[in-house]
């Protein structure tokens, strides 16, 4: 839903415009009934009707009292003042309409501005007052203080509560805009969390399948006119790993599922279908699942991860380490399950590690650390140059209750 500007609640300002108009209604109808009773016959009498039905056919044709919004246009303007010099006619011709005056302090306030309000408050209430005064026919300090007194509170209360009303809708505009920022904020960094995790996923999928082949088929070129044998092995091999790669495709472009998890198969199965592609004749990968006999079904997240960080691992092993073998061993523990990726490479100094793609040495890493860190798992890397290397993902379970 969009937001808007903060303005008063339309079935409150119905509300509102509804008892001023009934108020009114009664104070001139009111003020016409002690005339006609206490002033029968008089030639006065067919104008002062008059006066009446034109006021009432005024309220009912303005914009109303409780309509009057904000900010003052000419419209509500023209029609305030002419309600106005009616009213003062009638108030000339029979004092008994001043009280007529009460709904009017309120249009008035409402409709024009703060100084011009003030003016026209003044003006009513001495109108009022001298009314008052006229029918009592004599001088009495109450009717000449008692309405000034009146009109300076309600006016105060009232400019109050503008002064309340103006500051509760900056604050509302204030928090609507500070609400949009931090959604476009929020659309921000989900932009760029979506965009990282998408680049891992490249790498993770097209980009390895994309080296592994590249790897292959410069071996088959290598030993093409020495042992043919061995160099169609090598394109053959890259060829599944192409038609994999596709399927791999396929599938990121759908949901960005393992294609090996989407299949049906447990994680345990996702392992060693990844272990027979990445072997060949330079490397070695084999599984093991110590679980007991008990493997649950893992959450999909983790499962995904898990392979996702086997894949990378794997990778870094094939164009870094220059390993005759390597072992995915798969552990379940009470609270967590551990993934751990050793070789026989050449090994390096894990201190030496880039924390960041930008240095050159891709992705690997630093994607398997997102990907742990999104759920909660650590990273631990044992390496020593010369002695191989063995990495370490654990991610924490639920415990069963």
């Amino acid at each position: 839903m969009r937001n808007r500007p903060y303005e008063p609640s339309a079935v409150d300002t119905r509300w509102l415009g509804a008892v001023l108009h009934a108020a009114f209604f009664l104070l001139l109808g009111g003020a016409l009934a002690r005339f006609l009773l206490r002033h029968p016959g008089e030639p006065r009498t067919p104008w002062i009707i008059a006066l009446c039905v034109v006021l009432a056919v005024l309220h009912l044709l303005g914009p109303g009292m409780g309509d009057a919004g904000p900010r003052p246009t000419r419209r509500r303007s023209a029609w305030l003042a002419l309600v106005v010099v009616v009213w003062m006619v009638l108030v000339v011709l029979a004092p008994s309409f001043a009280w007529c005056a009460v709904p009017l302090f309120y249009t008035g306030l409402r409709t024009l501005p703060p100084r011009a309000a003030l003016v026209l408050v003044a003006v009513l209430t001495g109108l009022v007052v001298a009314a008052q005064v006229q029918l009592a026919g004599r001088f009495d300090p109450n009717l000449v203080l008692a309405p000034p007194a009146v009109a300076a509170l309600a006016t105060a209360v009232f400019l109050q509560m503008e002064r309340h009303t103006a500051r509760q809708r900056v604050l509302i505009d204030d928090l609507i805009r500070t609400r949009r920022e931090l959604a476009a904020s929020e659309r921000r960094e989900g932009t760029l969390a979506e965009r990282q995790r998408l680049s891992m996923e490249i790498h993770d999928t097209l980009a390895q399948g994309l080296s592994s082949q590249r790897m292959l088929l410069q071996a088959a070129d290598r030993v093409w006119d020495i042992e043919p044998d061995k160099a169609r092995a090598h394109v053959r091999t890259a060829a599944s790993v192409a038609e994999h790669n596709l399927t791999e495709a396929r599938r990121f472009v759908h949901d960005l599922a393992p294609t090996d998890l989407a299949r049906g198969s447990g994680l345990d199965q996702a392992l060693r279908a990844l272990a027979a592609r990445e072997s060949g004749a330079d490397l070695t990968v084999r599984v093991h699942v110590d679980d007991g006999g008990r493997l649950p079904r893992l959450p999909d997240r983790v499962q995904s991860a898990l392979l996702r960080i086997a894949q990378g691992a794997l990778a870094n092993v094939r164009e870094h380490a220059a390993a005759g073998s390597a072992t995915l061993t798969l552990t379940l523990l009470d609270d967590e399950v551990v993934l751990d990726v050793s070789d026989d490479g050449h090994g390096f100094d894990p201190t030496a590690l880039p924390d960041s793609p930008s240095s050159g040495r891709g992705h690997g890493l630093p994607a398997i650390r997102a990907r742990l860190r999104a759920l909660g798992g650590t990273l631990t890397i044992e390496s020593t140059p010369g002695e191989g290397t063995v990495l370490s993902a654990a991610i924490p379970l639920e415990v069963p209750r």
